[in-house]
């Protein structure tokens, strides 16, 4: 049997840097409550994804909770998001009390199609909740456009996009505050973890009281808020891998230019559209399985595990066809996210990938071409 190759693999530093830069925990015993690691990442990656405003947290999911929870929304309200995506963006909604409307999304690229949004707008809206897929940027402009026009707050979920700039800046710059994960999947990971970025300094007092029980004091909790910190181990792994990023992000994009140069002409096999305003993280290598291609997207899938090869139907099925959710959303008309879901296929892709192990993969899928 060959050997396995996963769809991703963690990005880390050698196992020299790592325990070199956490020695000085087992001096201080400083290793939670936002301690000088804590801080001295939020101080790197607010330059670095030139934000003007950043909160850490233990992880992305939490970070979008602890900002929806801070916009102090009714409850009831509704919040417009795509159906294409990971079910945290759902469940950050719902845990919230607030009900998800879903917006069907546009086949190039997979983001939110914002000339669906207006038609969704209803006396209960407060927010839109949009997700850059894949790194794939938003119509940011129209999206606001939207927003302001309705009075409506735009949170992204920016999990995917990690570093991407648009226009010459920094993503999480974009919308009333964005959202991003450092899963230990992601292209920049602290083990778990996450953060919010936004340009109201008044939100980041209120997601510390939020991340941090409402504590201000030895003898003062000034409001109710949960457990969502960052601790020390998390922090260095993120300062360690951020010294790293430029490096990884140049691997992926070696590895993305040979798969794309390898697959462009393999008939039935569809790309995303690329955003010319918008840089790339290189997070992810995403298929479109069509219909001319010489089998469907699931057989491909069954295909490829047959060779020891973990491919990822990523996102399928859509949020709103998740067992928790499908009663409630059976009707909804989101017909393209849906074809799209059915259609797409995430190949092995991360730094360290082997041009021998790509092109295994390659022989797979260009071997079954019509």
């Amino acid at each position: 049997m060959d050997e396995k190759i996963l769809v991703t693999q963690s990005s880390m530093p050698t196992y020299e840097e790592y325990i070199e830069a956490i020695k000085p925990l087992w001096e201080s015993c400083w290793l939670t409550n936002m301690g000088e690691y804590h801080q001295e990442l939020e101080r790197q990656l607010k330059a670095y994804l030139d934000v003007p405003e950043i909160s850490l947290m233990v992880n992305g999911h939490m970070a979008l909770e602890m900002i929806i929870q801070a916009f102090g929304f009714p409850e009831g309200s509704e919040v417009i998001t795509t159906p294409f995506t990971f079910v945290s963006t759902t469940h950050a909604i719902v845990r919230n009390r607030l009900i998800p409307v879903f917006c069907d999304i546009k086949n190039s690229d997979g983001t939110m199609d914002e000339a669906k949004i207006e038609d969704l707008i209803t006396e209960k809206t407060v927010a839109i909740l949009p997700v850059h897929v894949y790194g794939n940027v938003c119509n940011i402009e129209e999206i606001q456009r939207i927003a302001d026009n309705h009075g409506l707050r735009v949170i992204y979920d920016a999990a995917h996009a990690f570093g991407v700039k648009y226009k010459g800046r920094g993503i999480g710059s974009y919308g009333d505050a964005s959202v991003f994960s450092f899963h230990a999947t992601k292209v920049f990971n602290t083990i778990e973890g996450g953060a919010v970025t936004f340009s109201d300094k008044d939100l980041y007092e209120k997601l510390y009281n939020l991340k941090n029980f409402g504590i201000r004091g030895e003898e003062c909790v000034a409001s109710i808020g949960a457990n969502a910190k960052m601790n020390e181990l998390q922090a260095i792994m993120g300062l360690c891998n951020l010294k790293h990023i430029e490096q990884a992000v140049a691997a992926r994009k070696e590895r993305f230019l040979y798969y794309r140069e390898h697959l462009q002409e393999v008939k039935g096999i569809r790309f995303f559209d690329e955003n010319k305003d918008a840089g790339k993280n290189y997070a992810y290598f995403p298929i479109l399985i069509e219909d001319d291609y010489a089998m469907n997207r699931d057989a491909l899938y069954d295909l490829l595990r047959s060779h020891n090869i973990y491919a990822r139907k990523y996102f399928y099925p859509i949020t709103a066809d998740m067992e928790c959710y499908a009663s409630q959303y059976a009707g909804a008309e989101l017909s393209t996210a849906r074809k799209v879901s059915k259609n797409v296929l995430t190949i092995p892709f991360y730094e360290k990938l082997e041009k021998e192990q790509m092109n295994r993969i390659l022989q797979c899928i260009k071997g079954r071409e019509k």
